[in-house]
């Protein structure tokens, strides 16, 4: 398993990072990447974070109890964000009345059926509002480099191109950063395994299904299996 700071030597002289100890505001799902990232930001960055979950009417919203349950742990802020026009204006398979999710690997064709349209963007337009309302100085994204093959707004050009966008939108510095943009699904596990105390990743939710028990065969069940294997640890859900 890499050191943390031997998987994060190609991101310590760029934006990626936050500052040691800056105010910053997440944007939490409940699943791994944005877990792994909020622990990260608050153990190893020594950040003051507060976090924001978003009830878009997906059909894994039980991933916002787990999302929830991490900020309870580490005695971040949480706030809830509903958006209900989402669930009945747009269309996609993730979310409540769309087409059922599909099975099979991430990256397989099938799983663009999940893309839900402008999503990220909504979401992190609310977010920097809110970041730049309260004084802090970053907003923080999950996404990695496995998001990139199935959603277009997971990739660094619209990060990047977002990023630009939100410096320009308010008088006071505000930015993005999304340490984990160019990191594989193992490495963000193996950051996570590595923190003091490591993250809990029972209480994360990964499955797109949403039903009470993770289905195992969904594109985010699967990729979430691989890196487990991937590193020889059993992952507490138990597939």
């Amino acid at each position: 398993m890499q050191s943390i700071d031997a998987i994060l030597t190609a991101f310590t002289d760029n934006p990626l990072l936050p500052p040691t100890g800056a105010r910053g505001v997440i944007i939490l799902s409940g699943g791994m990447d944005s877990v792994t990232l909020l622990h990260f930001l608050v153990k190893h960055r020594k950040c003051r974070m507060e976090a924001i979950s978003f009830d878009y009417g997906q059909k894994h919203v039980k991933e916002i109890s787990y999302a929830k349950k991490q900020c309870e742990a580490l005695g971040v802020q949480h706030h809830l964000v509903a958006l209900p026009f989402v669930g009945s204006l747009f269309s996609s398979a993730l979310l409540q009345g769309g087409e059922e999710i599909p099975d099979g690997h991430y990256e397989e064709g099938n799983m663009k059926q999940t893309v839900v349209p402008n999503r990220n963007m909504i979401m992190i337009a609310i977010a920097t509002g809110y970041g730049q309302s309260t004084g802090a100085s970053f907003l923080a994204l999950g996404v990695h480099a496995g998001d990139h093959a199935i959603y277009p707004d997971c990739r660094e050009e619209f990060i990047d191109a977002l990023r630009k966008a939100i410096e320009l939108s308010d008088w006071n510095p505000f930015t993005v950063f999304a340490p984990f943009q160019r990191m594989t699904k193992v490495e963000i596990l193996e950051i996570g395994f590595q923190l003091d105390p490591p993250v809990d990743y029972g209480k994360t939710w990964t499955c797109y299904k949403g039903k009470e028990e993770p289905c195992g065969t969904c594109g985010a069940c699967r990729e979430r299996g691989e890196a487990f294997e991937q590193i020889g640890a059993e992952d507490p859900q138990g597939f």
